[in-house]
């Protein structure tokens, strides 16, 4: 057995309404032996300094072991590999100090030890098709861009249109879901990647676990990936497992469009039947369209390069209070001479209410208003097991109300790994 050096990643969640916690550990190398084991550990003390819900601060933090067996090495299988997250989350809720409805820390989930992931993949032709089945997040390779997980802000890992979405949000941290997920590369840089999953996460939020119980539905998701990058048709998939997504770019440069629907019923925001019941909906679905591309890059021999990316969602704003999206920003990495491991970020998200939504707050005399959130965040290496991350976010119209003052949020993340 080996301990790899790796880092954590989130999620970010990640992230979320909730965030993404997940991994870019280089433990797939030809040469790793056939048990992988990785730890990390990133906790952040968030403080509302002014405006929000009410001033206050708190220290959410998440505990990870990731367990990889090469099943090629153990037992002669070949392409297939077995894949184990638990992970511990402690810490208070930074959201109910802001009152946000994106998430201002991708770390914020309930206290608690839990089984993030539990999967079989198998690799074939030449790891061109690609199939997996067991408890997955999906935003490990779903709605994913390596330069919005530097921020720390959940929507930047996955847009809040599609992580607010059904009865408990989609198979992502810090509450995932069974089913299974099939990529193929037709091309070395094209991939489509499909997944159909339980439409409620295995931690129910009446509590309990269940899976597939009647009236769950399915949750269908899609996606086609355009990338730049040399091919890495021989490479296993990775996956990311750091808060400090790191300096190393897997790509140039990504394009891509994804789909996603819930098969379950889910009630109207607003209108009613004669007899006081909501309207019942058939289904709930959803597109996002994503890139990031590397825009600049120094004369060769020298570090740091400057990437940009963009986000947009579009969501059922029938039935959930997020009707689209739209996110963007840009990451410099080595932003000096002597820091060639640091990256710089400043972003943008701005969610936007569905109109049921907008006729809900009004009738309740609370208009509501967009919320938009601005990030500069400062990720500096010091050291391969350890980053320190200074963060700080200003929130328009906190939770999409005109009636919460604008807050302004301080942050600083620590992560180690081993």
């Amino acid at each position: 057995m080996r301990l790899e050096l790796g880092a954590l990643s989130a999620l970010a969640a990640m992230t979320y309404g909730a965030p993404t916690v997940s991994a870019q550990t280089a433990v797939w190398d030809s040469g790793a032996r056939p048990v992988i084991v990785t730890f990390s550990y990133t906790a952040e003390l968030v403080q509302n300094a002014d405006g929000g819900a009410r001033r206050g601060a708190t220290f959410p933090g998440a505990a990870g072991v990731q367990l990889t067996l090469l099943l090629r090495r153990l037992v002669g299988w070949r392409g297939a590999r077995i894949f184990v997250f638990a992970l511990g989350t402690h810490g208070g809720a930074p959201g109910d100090l802001v009152g946000d409805v994106q998430g201002v820390s991708n770390l914020e989930a309930p206290a608690a030890m839990r089984l993030e992931e539990l999967w079989l993949q198998q690799n074939l032709l030449g790891n061109r098709l690609s199939w997996l089945v067991g408890r997955y997040d999906l935003n490990t390779e779903f709605y994913r861009l390596q330069s919005g997980a530097l921020f720390v802000n959940s929507s930047f890992g996955i847009g809040p249109e599609f992580a607010q979405s059904g009865r408990a949000g989609p198979s992502i941290f810090p509450n995932t879901a069974v089913g299974t997920r099939v990529d193929f590369k037709p091309s070395p840089n094209v991939v489509w990647r499909a997944a159909v999953l339980d439409g409620v996460p295995v931690g129910r939020p009446e509590g309990g676990t269940r899976l597939f119980a009647p009236g769950d539905g399915v949750l269908l998701v899609g996606e086609m990936a355009l990338l730049s990058r040399p091919d890495t048709v021989g490479e296993p998939r990775q996956r990311r497992f750091r808060i400090g997504r790191g300096p190393a770019r897997s790509y140039r440069g990504k394009v891509a469009l994804g789909a996603w629907y819930f098969t379950a019923r889910f009630p109207d925001l607003v209108a009613t039947l004669p007899n006081g019941a909501s309207v019942q909906h058939r289904g709930s679905g959803g597109a996002y369209l994503i890139g990031d591309q590397t825009v600049w890059s120094p004369r060769r021999g020298r570090p740091g390069t400057l990437a940009a990316f963009a986000q947009l969602g579009l969501g059922d704003g029938r039935v959930n209070q997020i009707g689209g999206y739209l996110g963007g920003g840009l990451t410099f990495t080595a932003p000096f001479p002597s820091r060639a491991q640091d990256v710089l970020g400043l972003a943008v998200a701005a969610a936007r209410n569905g109109s049921r939504y907008e006729l809900a707050q009004m009738a309740a005399g609370d208009p509501a208003a967009g919320e938009t959130t601005m990030e500069l965040t400062y990720l500096a290496e010091l050291g391969s097991w350890l980053s320190l991350q200074p963060d700080v976010q200003y929130v328009i119209h906190p939770g999409g109300k005109r009636s919460t003052r604008n807050a302004v949020v301080l942050g600083l993340r620590v992560a180690v790994s081993h």
